[in-house]
């Protein structure tokens, strides 16, 4: 008896079809993620130069990267020759008239006289200034509530005249801290001082100091802002101690880019108001 003949299966072939841009789902997301990291990489890069790098370097590098810059300061003074690419107003070591550094262009050699007139007006100004300074070291001297504050006022002759610095020590503030607000003792001091200044022909420059040390951020503001505003502050008070407005020639804030004590500058001794009373000379642009 022959077998019964098994059944054929039928083959069944099964197609996938993908949709057309199924096949960029494997590469692209990896793309994305390199230009993600590059840029990240560029990021830290830059933080990294920020920190590891001199303000003097951190400009070259600025002008590398803006030729146009570059050449429009090769023919600009101090760019070549004699300054050795510094500016003409970069601060030098030569000793002028007070014993301190000024600029390339406008130091002052030590002893040095004009003709006959400056040379009057500069007799006049240092017997002023002579005056100012022993009235003021009498006031603090003889007063027992002034003479704590002996230790916070120096006066120093510079370029631009003489300059009182009232500084903020350990026993002594100008101002409440991260404000533009006057304590009662600066009240005191800057009374003092406004009555030895009154009367004088010499014009007054204020400016404000602070040290190095940021602002807190919550207080809005940083140290550029606090030192113009105490500059102000105290002129305000020493109009209302009977200086003349038309006295002031100017009224700067300076932050901590002149440092009383230059080795640390996050000494809290860096906060002052410097009032200097100038040659008038100088005061009167001759």
């Amino acid at each position: 008896m022959p077998k019964p003949i098994a059944p054929v299966r039928p083959v069944i072939v099964k197609k996938i079809y993908e949709a057309p841009h199924s096949a960029h789902h494997g590469g692209a997301w990896k793309v994305a993620y390199a230009d993600f990291v590059t840029a990240m990489m560029a990021f830290f890069l830059l933080m990294w130069l920020l920190g590891a790098t001199t303000e003097k370097q951190r400009k070259a590098l600025a002008d590398y990267f803006a030729p146009t810059l570059v050449a429009s300061k090769q023919d600009a003074a101090g760019s070549t020759s004699f300054f050795g690419g510094e500016s003409i107003t970069s601060v030098d070591n030569f000793p002028n008239r007070a014993g301190q550094t000024g600029t390339r262009s406008i130091t002052i050699p030590r002893e040095a006289t004009g003709g006959p007139k400056e040379a009057a007006g500069l007799g006049q100004d240092k017997a002023n200034f002579q005056q100012v300074r022993e009235k003021l070291a009498k006031k603090v001297n003889s007063d027992k509530s002034m003479k704590r504050f002996a230790r916070s006022v120096r006066i120093t002759e510079t370029r631009e005249g003489m300059r009182i610095d009232l500084i903020d020590d350990a026993n002594f503030a100008m101002f409440i801290s991260g404000t533009d607000i006057l304590t009662p003792d600066a009240v005191n001091l800057l009374t003092q001082v406004a009555d030895t200044l009154r009367g004088l022909p010499n014009g007054l420059i204020i400016r404000g100091h602070t040290d190095a040390k940021p602002v807190s951020a919550r207080l809005g503001t940083n140290n550029w802002q606090i030192s113009s505003a105490r500059a102000e502050a105290t002129r305000a008070h020493l109009v209302r101690s009977g200086i003349p407005d038309s006295q002031f020639l100017r009224i700067e804030g300076v932050a901590d880019r002149e440092p009383y004590f230059r080795d640390n500058p996050d000494d809290s001794r860096n906060r002052r108001m410097s009032l200097t009373l100038g040659w008038r000379t100088v005061s009167d642009g001759r």
